[in-house]
């Protein structure tokens, strides 16, 4: 089998071509109507942009081009990546190749950990990662091209190169913040040979005698590298990457925004939920206590964390993953098995309010469990393991938008005035 960047290389012009002619044949034609309450609510559920590498359906959730995310769940992440970028999954030589290709790339220079360690004591790990990030801006590939010039068709070729810098780089950056952050002690080195998810679990320096947790990074990288075009993070990396920034600039972006708390903060929101639940009944509580805590948490006007979501309606197919590794390797665990417990009780309650269109857990509803039994307690950090994963979403719709030549994105705005007049 052919390499990723042979693979990329036979695909990319004839993609450019067949959107080149649909373009021409039915560029006139609407797809989609916009609502007023679509046009103030965020623009959800309207179509604005081409993502190839993943959709998500409300009955079947994340589907990655064209593979249910469990039939798939225990594929390396590197696996993945090549999966998102060509539609197929390497065979045993292509994805030894691109191992080998991300173990030579590994290497975060020293400049890097030189301006993370200056840092102020208290400053978010989410800003030290996305600062490593644009530090290592000066290395874009994609930059120098464009700088000493080249033609547009050639523009997912520098653009590979920088994703696959940033690839191989960002698990290393990710545990170095952590080990700086929280005084962990020495940065451990990227060790050749191991998949990504194994290198990223050993860099934190987690103890993992049985290798479960690093099962359990895989399956997290797995989980969040992608969730089709739409979200804030691709939406804001595919929007500043549409201006030629380069992959560095894109990506750190896209990052930014799931720091938001909206984005990017659910998944240690639920867990507090959980603990603060365990705390009010002294330890693993019953479903009726359950029952009458998930009620005061609704009484209250609050919402139920990692239950619903924007386009799911059944139960996330990532939190089912998450459930299972669980199920298979902490069973017995006190705030795993309050998890379990709560996806008892928790939907039957919120189905009686006709007002909640999904009652059903959505990924963040179960992984803070996991990593929480595995002793990763810094909910701070959270993020940042989301974001290593998201990288490899980002990274491929970026590659390949530069490929098919995308334009720059650029809609149009409307004062109140005109918005009223058009009703």
């Amino acid at each position: 089998m052919a390499t990723l960047q042979e693979k990329l290389a036979e695909q990319i012009p004839k993609s450019r071509q067949k959107v080149k002619a649909f373009a021409k044949e039915h560029g006139a034609k609407e797809i989609a109507k916009v609502t007023v309450a679509q046009f103030l609510g965020g623009l959800r559920g309207v179509y604005g942009l081409l993502c190839d590498t993943s959709v998500v359906e409300p009955d079947k959730g994340l589907i990655i081009r064209g593979h249910p995310l469990l039939e798939i769940k225990d594929k390396w992440p590197e696996e993945i990546f090549f999966c998102l970028l060509t539609g197929e999954f390497p065979d045993e030589e292509a994805k030894k190749s691109l191992q080998q290709d991300l173990d030579k790339r590994s290497y975060v220079p020293e400049y890097v950990w030189d301006v993370l360690e200056s840092m102020p004591d208290d400053s978010h790990p989410m800003a030290m990662l996305n600062t490593g990030i644009l530090v290592l801006e000066r290395e874009s590939v994609f930059r120098k091209m464009y700088s000493e010039g080249m033609t547009k068709e050639q523009y997912w070729i520098p653009a590979l190169e920088d994703a696959l810098q940033i690839l191989a780089k960002i698990p290393s950056i990710a545990a170095g913040v952590y080990r700086l952050h929280y005084n962990k002690g020495d940065i451990i080195p990227w060790t050749p040979g191991l998949d990504l998810g194994a290198n990223y679990a050993n860099m934190l320096g987690v103890p993992d005698p049985t290798g479960e947790f690093a099962e359990l990074m895989r399956l997290y990288l797995t989980f969040h590298s992608d969730h089709e075009g739409g979200n804030v993070s691709a939406y804001t990396c595919y929007t500043v990457a549409s201006a030629l920034s380069d992959p560095y600039y894109a990506v750190s972006a896209g990052l930014n925004g799931l720091a938001g708390p909206l984005h990017g903060l659910a998944n240690q929101e639920c867990l507090n939920w959980i603990l603060e639940l365990m705390d009010e009944f002294g330890g693993v509580p019953t479903k009726k206590q359950i029952e009458k805590y998930t009620r005061d948490t609704l009484a209250a006007g609050k919402v139920v964390p990692g239950y619903g979501h924007a386009v799911l309606r059944t139960t996330d197919p990532r939190y089912t993953g998450f459930l299972e590794f669980g199920k298979k390797h902490i069973p017995e665990d006190p705030v795993f098995k309050t998890v379990a417990t709560v996806f008892e009780v928790v939907p039957n309650v919120l189905k009686e309010f006709p007002k909640i269109k999904n009652p059903w857990p959505n990924v963040d509803a179960g992984s803070g469990s996991l990593l929480f039994h595995y002793g990763l307690r810094e909910f701070e950090y959270y993020t940042v393991l989301f974001s290593v994963s998201r990288a490899m979403g980002m990274l491929a719709q970026l590659v390949l938008h530069r490929g098919i030549g995308t334009a720059i994105n650029r809609p149009k705005s409307l004062d109140f005035n005109r918005l009223s007049s058009l009703v």
